[in-house]
């Protein structure tokens, strides 16, 4: 039987062996790597009697290392994206009901803070950093919006009713 005749039939038997354990894709790898495996390394060997066990022993090496990188890579428990459900855009009514409620809270609270206050929130709402906003006041020292930031916070939380997150 020639050369070329043979490695077609091994392959073919590779094949079928490999597919029998693994996923179709997986099992076409691990018969090219095998097929590699036995040109590179093993050229010598040309008998079929010789050349049979040498390369279904190559398949179960190949085929516990392709098992070993699945399960290291957690591919054997991954989902298909495709099955995967989409997520829906918007907020359910009960968070917008919810956000609502605090914007609402958080506005009221706003308002009833001092003139300074609203105008530094409005600032750093724009985007702006420390130093531009004691540009905007015309204050010699940072230090000094640091603690106006620091007392409008605070004032503002305790209007919150003493913490940030909202009571559940």
């Amino acid at each position: 039987m020639p050369a070329d005749e043979t490695l077609g039939v091994l392959r073919e038997r590779i094949f079928h062996f490999a597919a029998s354990r693994l996923s179709r894709e997986a099992a076409e790898d691990v018969t090219q790597e095998t097929l590699l495996v036995l040109h590179e390394k093993y050229p010598q060997v040309a008998e079929p009697a010789e050349l049979l066990p040498l390369a279904f022993q190559i398949v179960r090496f190949k085929m516990s290392s392709a098992v070993r990188k699945a399960v290291r890579r957690g591919e054997h428990t991954a989902v298909p994206v495709d099955e995967l459900p989409l997520p829906s855009q918007g907020d359910d009514p009960e968070q917008a009901a919810s956000r609502a409620e605090l914007r609402r809270q958080l506005l009221e609270a706003i308002r009833g803070l001092g003139d300074r206050c609203r105008d530094i929130f409005r600032l750093k709402l724009m985007g702006r950093n420390f130093e531009e906003i004691r540009v905007h006041f015309e204050v010699d020292s940072i230090n000094t919006i640091y603690t106006w930031d620091s007392r409008c916070r605070k004032s503002l939380l305790e209007r919150l009713g003493g913490r940030w997150e909202r009571s559940r």
